[in-house]
């Protein structure tokens, strides 16, 4: 009977799937019974009990290797339902008989695919792939042997097993720890020994508690039968190493040796032998061990190291970095059921995440949850109320230096004699710890101290350095930010002063920023997530807080973030009452952002209430003419109108047009915003006559000004267009076209200002009968207002109500006409 074989494989490309197709035509070409989905494709069928009835029926299940494969496989990505439902039957089965589903389960690599596209669970890096490297019979030859039980070797039968001397020298840390995942990298650290000359000399390097030991712990005991001796030395000072060549010298050196001699003895022996492999883990810098490394010409050295930098010429460099989610996952899930078999893990996955992934850290806490019985979740409550114990928490028999606290320690020693390295670091530790802009760092004026500083902490790893941002490893500002009486780096009021710092950087830097200026916009973006990571952490709100509250509540206002708006503006102005007074300019100001904040979100009775309480305060206290008053009761006239009081916001507009022309002239940015509201204002009360007259003066004065695509000519265009609806909708529907491309463009497809410009367009396409197309805007339009807005807000409303009323029309078969509403 033939041998059944079932093609497991991710369709990621046409090339890929031909390839596949190619395989499977020639495996049945040799009298094997390959199954693949292409067949089965051409009729209609339930997939997910076909992939079961085909994984059960197989002898055997060739999964082919590719990257796709392997995300889709392990859960990383969304797409690929098939082979995510493949891998788990596969996993499933394989699970429930292990030593069978070595050989049933078979990996292979096809051409143009490499052993990193083969999943975890299959073992890669411990157990046999198949490699195809032509689609050929001889290409074939060992996976048909395989499947054929066709070995092309027979063992011979066992001769005299011969005498030979003393067992091979070997020296290893204890084998205890738990390793998981780690292919790529082994797999980069096996290349890069392969790729011999006279030595191999590997520096593997990364943060405190990566697992640079464990990897390279691995790698030796992986290939223990090809090295001899292994030998493992602790090299974290020169005596350290001076010790660990001694030692290697009493096993290696015939006879005795005054101790002054033995590490130059081992060196020499080294010199005169090939075969060995020499660790030397955690080194301090690559200059200590640069006279070994300039006397030795032949066997492999594998260095494990904090430092990133100074390894060219000496070393091939392999950088570590955390483990994957699953990876991290999979380490803490070992780790408690060796000693906890039945332990509740729910949380799992938010421990390992809120610990940044870091081997050293999930260990800590998996052998902490082992040993007092505790979940992830309650672990989780501990970490956040209590994380100066818990940084440092170990298990009964743990090394209590091998904690993250106790790990990063010894780094910051190493950089006292640059101390800005570490103010630096602590003032990181209050950012989000992804994309630090570099230049919030220009207003210290020793420039060059600041590069040294970074580019030290970015040596030690750190931190990881581009030519314009800055990561740090969350746990690592964790830490940095906690304080302990202990740890010299970590002092409480050098905490406290490395957050107002970074408050005050973060103040600075948006006091130059106009969030209404599109140029501005990207760099808002660039700093919110650094804003929000810095308030969320802050206790009391300082005058620099308040201060950044209010600039990035302006923001998020004007990016459709109202709640995120009102929460900061009403911080803000707490805050700033507290500290400056309710009277003060600076809460003044914080004041109307709060009002500004209600009005965007919909409460214009709310916001009217508050500007008329700040419209008699600011001009009791600044004069009725002072440029702060005027925005005020600028922001009032449009709340009076956006709540339907036309009369009071025409009126209130026209006084406040008034008094900016005289202060401002006639042509300045907020005079043409303040035409711009009371252009607003005719319209609503159907004056669409004056409006246009109006706005056609502000798009002439404002492209005089700012350009043809500035800001208020934008605006200026867009409402013209509005306006034109009544009179000349043909004339309208091009200029609106044109303004929303560039509105899109300059600040993109959520933002207010852009749903206000699909909303005005839709209604265009309306006013001149064009239902289809005022449809299909007018529901796009919706659905991203229910995103961004919400469906309470008021715009929201008001584009559902439209586009019922334009279904019904079309439905009616009658026309919309000019009484469509708007």
């Amino acid at each position: 009977m033939a041998v059944r074989v079932f093609l497991s494989y991710a369709h990621e490309s046409d090339e890929h799937a031909s390839i596949v197709r190619e395989l499977w035509l020639l495996l049945r070409s040799c009298g094997v019974d390959a199954v693949w989905d292409g067949v089965a494709a051409q009729s209609r069928r339930d997939w997910a009990l076909w992939m079961g009835d085909q994984v059960r029926a197989a002898d055997f299940v060739l999964v082919i290797a590719s990257a796709a494969y392997r995300e889709r496989a392990e859960g990383r990505v969304v797409e690929g339902r098939g082979v995510q439902w493949e891998a788990r039957l596969i996993r499933d089965a394989f699970y429930a008989d292990q030593v069978r589903g070595i050989e049933r389960f078979v990996p292979v690599v096809v051409p143009g695919q490499t052993v990193a596209g083969v999943p975890d669970f299959l073992a890669p890096a411990s157990s046999t792939v198949y490699e195809v490297p032509s689609l050929t019979l001889p290409g074939v030859e060992s996976l048909l042997r395989f499947l054929l039980d066709q070995p092309a070797e027979i063992e011979p039968p066992l001769g005299p097993v011969p005498e030979f001397g003393r067992p091979s020298v070997e020296r290893l840390p204890a084998g205890s720890e738990v390793f998981v995942g780690r292919v790529d990298e082994l797999a980069r650290l096996e290349a890069a020994v392969a790729s011999s000359g006279r030595a191999v000399v590997v520096a593997v390097h990364g943060l405190g508690g990566v697992g640079k030991s464990t990897l390279a712990a691995r790698f030796a005991r992986l290939h223990a039968d090809r090295f001899s001796p292994t030998w493992w030395i602790t090299a974290d000072s020169p005596t350290a190493l001076d010790a660990g060549l001694a030692d290697l010298a009493a096993e290696v050196v015939p006879g005795e040796l005054p101790s002054e001699q033995r590490a130059d003895a081992a060196v020499r022996w080294l010199t005169g032998h090939d075969g060995w492999l020499l660790v030397l883990d955690n080194l301090t810098a690559p200059a200590d061990a640069a006279r070994l490394l300039a006397r030795v010409r032949t066997g492999t050295i594998v260095i494990t190291s904090r430092r990133g930098s100074g390894w060219r010429g000496l070393a091939e460099s392999v950088a570590l970095a955390v483990l994957s989610p699953a990876e991290a996952l999979d380490l803490l899930e070992r780790c408690v059921r060796v000693e906890w078999p039945d332990a509740d893990l729910t949380g799992g996955a938010e421990l390992c995440a809120e610990l940044g992934f870091l081997p050293l850290a999930v260990e800590q806490a998996g052998a902490y949850l082992a040993q007092a019985r505790i979940t992830p979740t309650a672990y989780l409550d501990l970490l956040a109320r209590f994380p100066a114990r818990m940084f440092t928490a170990t298990a009964e028999g743990g090394e209590a230096e091998r904690t993250v606290a106790r790990v990063w320690k010894v780094t910051l020693d190493r950089l006292a004699d640059t101390p800005l390295a570490g103010d630096l670091l602590r003032i990181m530790a209050w950012f989000a710890p992804e994309a630090i802009p570099r230049h919030l760092f220009d207003v210290n004026p020793d420039h060059v101290a600041v590069v040294e500083a970074l580019g030290r902490l970015a040596a030690h790893s750190m931190i990881t350095l581009d030519r314009d941002t800055i990561a740090v490893h969350r746990l690592v500002q964790a830490v940095s930010r906690t304080s302990d009486p202990a740890d010299p780096h970590r002092d409480a009021d050098d905490i406290s002063e490395a957050l107002e710092v970074a408050t005050d950087l973060l103040a600075h830097v948006l006091s130059g920023l106009d969030h209404e200026n599109p140029e501005d916009r990207p760099v808002y973006r660039v700093l919110l997530p650094h804003a929000r990571a810095l308030l969320d952490r802050v206790e009391v709100d300082g005058l620099a807080a308040c201060r950044v509250l209010d600039r990035i509540g302006r923001y998020l206002a004007g990016a459709g973030d109202t709640a995120g708006a009102l929460a900061y503006h009403a911080r803000a102005v707490r805050g700033m009452s507290v500290l400056v007074g309710e009277e003060h300019p600076e809460t003044l100001v914080a004041r109307c952002g709060l009002a500004v904040a209600r009005m965007a979100a919909g409460d214009h009775g709310g916001a009217i209430e508050s500007l008329r309480v700040l419209d008699a305060d600011a001009a009791r206290l600044l004069g009725p003419s002072h440029p702060d008053v005027l925005v005020v009761r600028h922001e009032l006239a449009l709340a009076y109108g956006l709540a339907g009081d036309h009369d009071q916001a025409i009126a209130l507009s026209r006084a406040v047009l008034d008094d900016v022309v005289r202060i401002f002239g006639a042509d300045h940015p907020r005079t043409l915003a303040c035409r711009n509201n009371l252009a607003a204002m005719y319209q609503y009360v159907g004056d669409h006559d004056r409006a246009i007259s109006v706005l056609e003066t502000i798009v002439a004065e404002a492209g005089r000004s700012s350009g043809v695509d500035g800001h208020l000519t934008l605006t200026g265009r867009a409402n013209l267009a509005t306006a034109l609806l009544k009179r000349d909708p043909h004339r309208a529907i091009p200029i609106l076209e044109q303004v929303l491309e560039e509105v899109d463009r300059r600040y993109g497809s959520d933002n207010p200002n852009t749903l206000v410009c699909r909303n005005n367009l839709a209604g265009a396409y309306l006013e001149v009968d064009d239902l289809d197309r005022a449809i299909s805007l007018f529901e796009s339009v919706l659905v991203d207002r229910r995103r961004v807005l919400g469906d309470g807000h008021p715009d929201t409303r008001e584009t559902e109500m439209i586009l019922t009323l334009a279904r019904r029309v079309r439905e009616s078969g009658g026309p919309a006409g000019s009484g469509a509403p708007r």
